[in-house]
């Protein structure tokens, strides 16, 4: 992508040919719902995929008569595809136009589905996973996109709160919809549910989303393409060969090094790049920098959560997987409570304190898990997770409407594929910190089989990650994203007022 000058939101001409297709100021109220609903939907079933397949595993591998070991191939192949393709899914959005390929991601992601399901084999299930994989890539960034320059920067933390639900729900409804597929139908339907809901986003999408696409856009940037595909991938299946224990230290040491190589060559090619794939310079917007860092080391610790509770519950505690899954449910509940008011909390706040405050809160939540018991009463542990699921979502809302509050439009784009990018390694990243922090745990208390004491230390440390997240937005300015919070609005009119009275 070409680099454009940096500047303030506010600066961005409304009118310009890159917000071509936008919605105009009577369609803020319907867009900033219903465009963030269908994208969400998406996001929903690509992330109950990621999470459910999981749980169908060991009937997999007994159905296609392969170990369970091996198996795990489904879903690294998944993950490196998805790595790979995200870099690129700006420039496609810009050139062939957000519309066509949000819509063409949809029908790739369930041709690639339905493979899946009637796979009957390993080789034929990787060939499927890679194949959905690809359209993974591009659904969730370029759903971001078409978010990003259809609905009004003022309506704009309202739509990331409804976006932002699917992130929270997804990997907590997974394992329960998982084990019920699993010990009532086959394993099969796990990918032919996806099937009618992507038929229903892809009429959602032809009839409610406008096309939104760039007039002129550069030549693909290749040798940058092929270095952060690949340094991308590397880090990510490096760090889940990590959180799974599965190959040799040297040879995830030998991964995680060649992403971070490869990386660091694109950091070389971007200075020379006339169009570089993935502008850097946007880490100089101090409100995007401080999202992706202060966001990732979040994420870190949410995306083990789900991992962990199910591991506390179920081995830890003896609690059977369907009402596990019910018990973390709660946490997306929580979520769902928080949309009611959203608007109000930040306007009242504002993105520092909030995220500053808000983040400790959450963190807090986190660590509580730690002081859970068999003994304690499932009702307290809904509670605790109902709660937590509350604090989190409202963190989470803030971290992505944040990340976009003074990119300029033309970058709208490239920050979609760069804070995805950063999304999927931190992720990653939390699911092997947890792993790491089980095998600690076990090794304190000399256990050879993982016990509800071993996971203590993993809650602790993902709530570290949390408190450190928080401390990442102490350098924000007060009145920083003051245009979405509204808190802008309301100065000028008191420096109106005062002005008038001076007068």
């Amino acid at each position: 992508m070409s680099r454009v000058p940096l500047k303030s939101a506010a600066q961005t001409d409304p009118k310009s040919p890159s917000t071509r297709g936008a919605f105009d100021q009577s369609d803020g109220e319907f867009t900033e719902v219903l465009v963030p609903v269908i994208v969400g939907c998406a996001l929903f079933m690509e992330l109950l995929d990621s999470t459910v397949i999981t749980t169908a595993l060991p009937a997999m591998s007994r159905s296609l008569q392969v170990d369970p070991i091996r198996l795990n191939l489904a879903i690294t192949s998944y993950l490196l595809s998805l790595a790979v393709f995200i870099p690129v899914s700006a420039w496609v959005a810009d050139r062939f136009g957000a519309r066509m390929v949000f819509r063409a991601a949809i029908l790739i992601f369930t041709i690639g589905s339905v493979l899946c399901g009637v796979s009957q084999s390993l080789s034929q299930l990787v060939a499927a996973r890679i194949l959905q994989g690809c359209g993974g890539a591009m659904m969730v960034p370029v759903g971001r996109i078409v978010i990003l320059k259809s609905v009004p920067k003022r309506h704009l933390v309202t739509a990331m709160s409804y976006l932002s639900i699917p992130a929270l729900i997804g990997p907590v409804v997974g394992p329960p919809v998982g084990g019920f597929i699993v010990t009532y139908s086959t394993w099969r339907w796990i990918f032919f549910i996806n099937v009618p809901i992507c038929v229903l986003g892809i009429v959602m999408v032809t009839l409610f989303i406008k096309d939104v696409r760039e007039d002129h856009v550069p030549p693909l940037d290749l040798i940058g393409f092929l270095l952060t595909g690949i340094g991308l991938a590397a880090l990510v299946f490096g760090f889940e060969s990590a959180g799974r224990g599965e190959l040799p230290t040297w040879m995830v040491a030998g991964l995680m090094g060649g992403g971070a190589a490869c990386m660091a060559l694109y950091v070389m090619h971007y200075r020379r790049a006339r169009h570089p794939i993935i502008d850097l310079g946007l880490f100089a917007i101090p409100t995007f920098r401080v999202s992706t860092v202060g966001g990732g080391l979040f994420r870190m610790g949410i995306g083990a959560m789900p991992f962990l509770l199910a591991l506390l519950l179920q081995l830890g505690f003896g609690i059977n997987p369907f009402k596990s899954g019910l018990i973390i449910f709660a946490s997306a509940l929580g979520a769902l409570t928080m949309k009611l008011g959203i608007n109000p909390v930040i306007r009242f706040f504002g993105f520092r304190s909030l995220l500053i405050f808000n983040g400790v809160i959450s963190a807090c939540f986190m660590i509580c898990c730690a002081l859970f018991r068999p003994t304690t009463p499932h009702l307290v542990i809904a509670l605790v997770l109902f709660s937590g699921g509350f604090f989190r979502s409202l963190q989470f809302t803030c971290i992505n409407a944040l990340a976009y509050a003074d990119v300029p439009e033309p970058l709208m784009s490239n920050a979609s594929s760069l804070a995805s990018m950063g999304q999927q390694l931190t992720i990653s990243l939390g699911v092997a910190v947890a792993a790491l922090a089980l095998r600690v745990g076990m090794a304190l208390h000399h256990s050879i089989v993982l016990t509800a004491q071993d996971i203590v230390p993993a809650f602790i440390l993902t709530g570290g990650l949390g408190l450190l997240g928080s401390a990442v937005f102490l350098p924000l300015p007060r009145d920083a994203a003051a245009e979405l919070s509204g808190r802008r609005g309301r100065r000028s009119l008191v420096e109106e007022e005062a002005t008038a009275l001076a007068d």
